[in-house]
């Protein structure tokens, strides 16, 4: 019997999760979990990447598995981990990063991107530069074969794939070569205002994401405010309106109306209505999400009690595929 295709992501515990986030990943998961072999972990690692605060880790963990949870993920189902306590990641990652070239880290995106912001301020730490190494190593240690990311993390699952190819050509069959898996139309949610932009927490203006812990007027004012385009057509054009265009695509992920037929039901409207039925429509969605995260939030023990068992289990994955790197690379 072929076993199920291996989907292995995650996300940094880094506070309160946004509608971006679920769009581009938590509801293409949740896809996933009835027709692969899903692992999704909560990567605590790549959080001290940058500056942190250690007294908020701890619960901004718990409440992204409570997220996690809350959107559809089934514990029965995924294996849902830790990754600091699976201490295969970060040996795997010194093992990957003899072998890569400090010229490919150097060159990706989101580096260049964090360096400006953080030059300054606190300087370039050697974490920043290496964490694509620990990124690869937390996919191949799972023998992954799809990657559900944006398309901003395309050129991570690309390194990923050159150093499992550079291994396996070195010293023997050792990794599964994964592929990127995206969701075009939300793989990249954008900023409510600055279209130019991915939807950040991080971002200058607390009106450029919506939380998915926001209440309806918190939605309410920040879809009306959000830039639109010169014009009031609702037209879908990512080029040419590329804010209204991310406001489409939000609208119809959150109603499941195609983006044709919202085109069609809003020609002739104006941005008022449009923008008036989009906030409902992501009320509607987020709120059955809510009352599960609350549920689950007031009793951290199971949330405690599942991630410790998704995280046994990972482990046991990780372990085998590290045994088989160190016999290969010479380890006594």
């Amino acid at each position: 019997m072929q076993r199920q295709l291996r989907v292995f992501s995650g996300i940094r515990p880094s506070g309160d999760l946004h509608i971006g986030n679920y769009l581009g990943a938590i509801k293409q998961w949740i896809q996933l979990q009835g027709s692969h072999e899903v692992f999704f972990g909560i990567m605590d690692l790549h959080a001290i990447t940058t500056p942190h605060d250690p007294a908020k880790l701890r619960p901004q963990t718990i409440d992204t598995a409570a997220t996690y949870l809350a959107a559809g993920l089934d514990s029965e189902r995924v294996t849902l981990l830790v990754q600091s306590r699976v201490p295969a990641h970060t040996e795997l990652a010194w093992i990957l990063g003899t072998m890569t070239p400090l010229g490919e880290l150097e060159r990706m995106t989101q580096f260049k991107e964090k360096r400006r912001d953080l030059e300054q301020r606190d300087g370039i730490m050697a974490g920043l530069l290496s964490y694509p190494v620990l990124m690869a190593a937390d996919i191949l240690l799972y023998q992954t074969n799809l990657v559900p990311v944006g398309e901003d993390q395309v050129q991570h699952v690309e390194l990923a794939r050159s150093i499992a190819e550079r291994f396996n050509n070195r010293y023997g069959e050792a990794f599964t070569v994964p592929r990127a898996m995206i969701q075009k139309e939300t793989a990249r949610i954008m900023s409510l205002t600055d279209p130019t932009q991915k939807m950040s927490k991080s971002d200058e203006s607390d009106r450029s994401c919506i939380l998915l812990a926001d209440g309806p007027d918190v939605i309410r004012g920040k879809i009306k405010t959000a830039v639109t385009d010169s014009g009031q057509d609702i037209a879908y054009n990512p080029g040419g309106k590329p804010a209204i265009a991310n406001l489409i695509a939000i609208f119809s992920e959150f109603s499941g109306v195609p983006i044709s037929e919202l085109e069609a039901r809003y020609r002739g409207k104006g941005y008022a209505v449009f923008k008036s039925d989009l906030a409902e429509a992501i009320i509607a969605a987020l709120e059955p999400f809510q009352q599960k995260f609350n549920e689950l939030r007031r009793d951290e023990s199971s949330i405690i009690t599942i991630l410790d068992g998704g995280t046994e289990r990972a482990a046991a994955v990780a372990r085998k595929t590290l045994t088989e790197v160190r016999s290969k690379i010479g380890f006594l």
